[in-house]
């Protein structure tokens, strides 16, 4: 493909990009409150499934732990950012501010992950996998036994998100833009979009960096990447630390979008739909696993809220097939279509776009079919000169 061709291209993608941005930046003045809200848990779903796809995708390393990272990151904003004095299930913490909360999340969910490496660097492929699950067995029963932090079986409220006496969890202050007041499913659609677009831009960067290319080595051969220099055991803990940093704040939006919580929030069942977000998407590809994170954090909730309007749909009791076991159905029925249509994942529809787009050229340097060309991977036929 030329370079016009090319160029071309680039400027339809950035023109693509600059239309969605334009939309989801004037979204909330339009859409209903069930959008927003299932907007800003996609949001989170996007950061954590970026973290998991940097190690899953690009370094090769199977973890089923990301439900272990984000309850750290979760419960550390909870207790951190709760205002002392109150009961344990409600505003029992440190009374510090959402934002500090926040970063310690974060910062503590990455230590987590950094002290797991040692044992990751040790193991590979399903062993490594079969490991990381003992860290979400872990995290159950510290969830439920640790209840002065966590809450315990009731789990805790969440504290509201705010950020130099903006509040993100009400309307205070005041907010109105074009006539419609900005309340607390419009600000959190904000702070969402804002996260994971700078989520998104850091792991962009990362991979086209050399510890990038460094990560993507490992993925192909630990052995050729050490003989070429690259320090294996380093690149594996520091993986671990950016993918456990970004479960980390993706658990802190999971608690400001389900509004509490509890041990059952981050059971291994979790870890197996960030794992699936990854895999529909792409591995390896950023915006592959930005859309499985849309994909599989969306369409159930989307599923759930339209099932009533689905023929053969009946209520709860009634026999036949209810709303929520039709939004299951179909749910499941689309992640097969994917797997069976798309193996590369929804990030390979746009790599098939770009195929159909690109023309075979001729070079006027290149040999006709009836002349042999001897190259050191290429004998000409007999009979030929050379």
């Amino acid at each position: 493909m030329s370079e016009a061709v090319r160029g071309r291209a680039r400027a339809v993608r950035i023109v693509l990009l600059l239309v969605a941005l334009a939309l989801m930046l004037i979204a909330p003045v339009f859409v209903e409150e069930f959008w927003l809200r299932t907007g800003f848990a996609a949001f989170g779903a996007i950061i954590g499934a970026i973290g998991l796809n940097l190690l899953v995708g690009t370094t090769g390393q199977l973890s089923l732990a990301h439900a272990f990272f984000l309850a750290v990151g979760a419960i550390t904003y909870v207790f951190v950012s709760g205002s002392p004095g109150g009961t344990v299930e409600t505003t029992d913490g440190l009374g510090l501010p959402p934002l500090v909360g926040m970063l310690l999340g974060v910062l503590l969910a990455g230590v987590a992950g950094l002290v797991f490496s040692p044992i990751a660097a040790r193991l590979r492929g399903i062993y490594l996998g079969v490991a990381s699950l003992g860290l979400v067995f872990i995290g159950q029963h510290v969830l439920n036994t640790w209840t002065s932090v966590t809450g315990g079986f009731n789990g805790r409220t969440t504290p509201q998100f705010n950020l130099f006496g903006f509040s993100f969890g009400s309307d205070n202050p005041p907010l109105t833009v074009l006539g419609v007041p900005f309340n607390a499913p419009e600000r959190l659609w904000y702070l969402g979009l804002f996260l994971a677009i700078a989520a998104y831009i850091f792991a962009k960067n990362l991979l086209r960096s050399r510890p990038g290319r460094a990560l993507q080595t490992l993925r192909d051969s630990e052995v050729a990447a050490a003989v070429m220099g690259v320090d294996v055991q380093g690149y594996k803990a520091r993986v671990f630390l950016v993918s456990s940093m970004y479960a980390g704040l993706a658990g802190v939006l999971y608690a400001l979008s389900i509004g509490s919580v509890a041990p059952e929030s981050f059971a291994l069942d979790l870890s197996v739909l960030y794992l699936a977000m990854i895999v529909l998407g792409g591995l390896g590809s950023v915006g592959g696993a930005a859309l499985g994170a849309i994909f599989v954090s969306a369409l159930p909730l989307v599923f759930q809220q339209y099932a009533d309007s689905l023929p053969l749909v009946s209520d709860i009791g009634e026999g036949g097939v209810n709303a929520g076991q039709a939004a299951r159905i179909l749910f499941g029925l689309a992640i097969i279509l994917v797997v069976v249509f798309e193996p590369a994942g929804l990030a390979g529809l746009s790599r098939r776009f770009r195929r159909k787009g690109k023309r075979p050229e001729v070079s006027s340097a290149t040999a006709p079919a009836t002349t042999a060309v001897s190259t050191p991977f290429h004998r000409p036929a007999q009979g030929s000169t050379t």
